[in-house]
């Protein structure tokens, strides 16, 4: 064989080899089954793998949230002296008997005029816009350590009671209910409006905000008074 035939039977054979494996390598390819492509088609909370679906009763059992114009109030009803009652029995030992707080307990009542004082006193009549408001936290979250164990009937005496230590309303008999809830007008509510600073404040907004070796000087305007309303745990009442 000479010197130059033989480079080229070679390039021959080789040829002949990757011919003859051609169509077994497309018939492999053709049998192997193509593998889906799992992360675009299975579902994102299957994968988690955490947890599972809420339940219907479980939503409506968070869903108790009372909205100023009344919706989501409960059916029911509470007299004045009916609040008066339970108050004494389930609130007064943190609240005091009238509402003035005991110890650093929150205060509910009084402080009307106080709000442009050093220490104002914000309490449901100086200061609360909304009686929904009242409700609504009776309802999820008092009384302290027992948090809602009181039914309807008893939450709407309860802030009918509140009511009348702010002098609100007049009478012992007054029934507050589903059906006069949203008639009651708290005495500050005139004084909150929504947040205007987009048109107001608009203008000492700046595109490109200052952040090194700015010109305009700091100051200090106001602080924020420490009010110290949790007790400690001692003064704390006990929660079985």
């Amino acid at each position: 064989m000479s010197r130059s035939l033989k480079p080229v039977l070679l390039a021959g054979l080789a040829g002949l080899v990757v011919i003859g494996a051609g169509p077994l390598i497309a018939q492999t390819a053709k049998q192997a089954p193509a593998k889906p492509q799992q992360a675009a088609t299975t579902d994102v909370h299957a994968k988690l793998g955490l947890g599972r679906p809420a339940l219907p009763e479980e939503i409506k059992a968070w869903d108790i949230a009372i909205r100023p114009d009344g919706k989501g109030l409960p059916p029911g009803k509470g007299t004045v002296k009916q609040g008066d009652e339970i108050f004494q029995a389930q609130c007064a030992a943190c609240h005091g008997e009238f509402g003035q707080g005991n110890g650093r307990w929150p205060v509910l009542a009084g402080g009307q005029g106080s709000l442009k004082a050093d220490r104002p006193e914000k309490t449901i009549g100086s200061f609360w816009p909304d009686l929904s408001t009242v409700y609504d936290y009776i309802r999820r979250a008092m009384p302290y350590g027992n948090a809602q164990s009181l039914s309807a009937d008893e939450t709407y005496a309860l802030t009918a009671y509140l009511l009348y230590l702010n002098d609100i309303v007049k009478d012992e008999a007054f029934e507050l209910s589903d059906k006069n809830f949203t008639s009651v007008k708290l005495p500050n509510a005139a004084a909150f409006y929504d947040d205007d600073r987009e048109t107001t404040e608009k203008a000492f907004w700046g595109k490109e905000p200052c952040m090194k070796d700015c010109k305009t000087e700091v100051k200090i305007t106001g602080r924020a008074a420490v009010l110290d309303v949790t007790p400690d745990s001692k003064s704390a009442p006990k929660v079985d």
